[in-house]
């Protein structure tokens, strides 16, 4: 019974010897090939606990969406400026539009949305005709 074992020596060659104990029998090594290590380089740099963990469905901020009947450029998020208008106060441009008809839709909208997002938080509209188009914002009343 004639038994090679390939050898790994250095650089990527493979060497096939016979083994000294082909003759005896079985061997111990017979079967085992060396093991290649692991290539650490392409680890994620962030792992956790669990495979489903990683998915990230729960780090979304919520978001209020803009209806698709509005013409608005540059829409801002709107709960995160109405928590900005409760904490802070002040003015938030909202959204532009190009037209004072479209402006004025947007700003009847955007008082009604307030009023049921954060009921103790009062707002007066401005619109503002800036370059060609009218400006939307929200003022704390």
């Amino acid at each position: 019974m004639a038994m090679l074992v390939v050898r790994r020596t250095s650089g990527s060659k493979h060497v096939a010897q016979r083994s000294p104990q082909s003759e005896l029998g079985h061997s111990d090594q017979q079967g085992q090939g060396e093991k290649e290590k692991q290539d650490k380089g392409n680890l994620p740099t962030e792992r956790l606990a669990h495979k489903s963990c990683n998915t990230g469905k729960g780090s979304n901020a919520p978001v209020v969406p803009w209806p698709d009947h509005l013409i608005v450029v540059d829409p801002a998020p709107i709960i995160a400026a109405a928590e900005r208008l409760e904490r802070k106060g002040g003015r938030e441009a909202m959204a532009r539009c190009p037209t004072r008809q479209d402006a004025d839709a947007v700003a009847e909208w955007l008082v009604d949305r307030l009023s049921r997002l954060s009921p103790g938080l009062e707002v007066k509209t401005e619109i503002a005709s800036t370059g060609g188009q009218h400006l939307v914002s929200l003022r704390a009343s």
